[in-house]
C-alpha cells in the first residue's frame, strides 16, 4: 500500500515535518506501507503558477498524481493566523476535484500554542469533509511544549492505528441495530381500532335495556 504525506511547513528542518515523519512512522509499524512525502515549499512557484495558467508543472503534477494514487494520506499544516496556511490550501485547491473521495486522510497541525488546536476541527475537518475524503477520527495537534510529552505520543499512536485500519479496511464490527417495526399510516391505525370496537348503535341499545328505556 501507499501512503502519501503532504507537509507544508516552511523552515528546514520544522515541526511540521517532524509530526509527518512520526505520524508516517507510526502507520508503518502497524502495516507495512510504502511512503512518499510532498513538500510544498518546494512546490509554491508550481502552485501560483497553476492558478494564474492553468497548467501544472512537472513537480506539482507529479504530487498531484501521488495522492490521486494514494491509499492514504497523512496531511499537515502549521497554523496561521488561526487556520491552516495559505499554501497547504493552494495545493488542495489544485487538485482535480475528486481526487481525495473516499480515501482515508489523517489531519494534523502544528503550532506554537495549545490554543490553536481547534484548526483541526473549525478548519481540517470541513476542509476535507467538503472534498468527500475519510477522516480519521483523532486528529493530532502540536504545539512547542508539547514535544516529548506522552500525550503527544499517545495520540500520534492512536491516529495512526485509526489511519492503518481504514487502509486495510481492518474496521471493528458495528453491533448489529434492532430491526424497527413498520411504520403503520394514521388511517390504517384507525381502521383497526374501529374493528376492535363494538358498534356505537349496538351499545346504545344495550344501555337502554338496562335503564328500562324504549329503544
Amino acid at each position: 500500500m501507499k501512503l502519501v504525506v503532504v507537509s507544508a511547513g516552511l523552515s528546514v528542518p520544522s515541526s511540521t515535518r517532524l509530526l509527518a515523519d512520526r505520524l508516517a512512522a507510526a502507520v508503518d509499524r502497524r502495516t507495512p506501507v510504502g511512503i512518499e512525502v510532498i513538500e510544498l515549499r518546494d512546490l509554491a512557484v508550481e502552485i501560483a503558477h497553476n492558478f494564474t495558467n492553468g497548467f501544472a508543472g512537472k513537480g506539482l503534477a507529479a504530487a498531484q498524481e501521488a495522492v490521486a494514487g494514494a491509499d492514504g494520506l497523512i496531511v499537515v499544516t502549521p497554523v496561521f493566523s488561526a487556520s491552516y496556511s495559505g499554501l497547504f490550501k493552494s495545493f488542495f485547491d489544485v487538485l482535480d476535484k475528486d481526487a481525495l473521495v473516499g480515501k482515508p486522510v489523517l489531519i494534523a497541525a502544528t503550532g506554537g500554542t495549545a490554543r490553536h488546536s481547534l484548526v483541526l476541527e473549525h478548519g481540517l475537518r470541513p476542509l476535507f469533509a467538503h472534498l468527500r475524503a475519510v477522516i480519521v477520527p483523532t486528529g493530532v495537534y502540536a504545539a512547542s511544549e508539547d514535544w516529548g510529552e506522552e500525550g503527544l505520543a499517545g495520540r500520534i499512536e492512536r491516529a495512526a492505528g485509526e489511519l492503518a485500519g481504514l487502509m486495510t479496511g481492518l474496521r471493528a464490527a458495528a453491533p448489529e441495530r434492532e430491526a424497527e417495526p413498520p411504520v403503520v399510516p394514521f388511517e390504517e391505525q384507525l381502521a383497526r381500532l374501529g374493528a376492535q370496537t363494538p358498534a356505537l348503535g349496538q351499545g346504545e341499545k344495550t344501555v337502554g335495556r338496562r335503564a328500562g328505556l324504549p329503544v
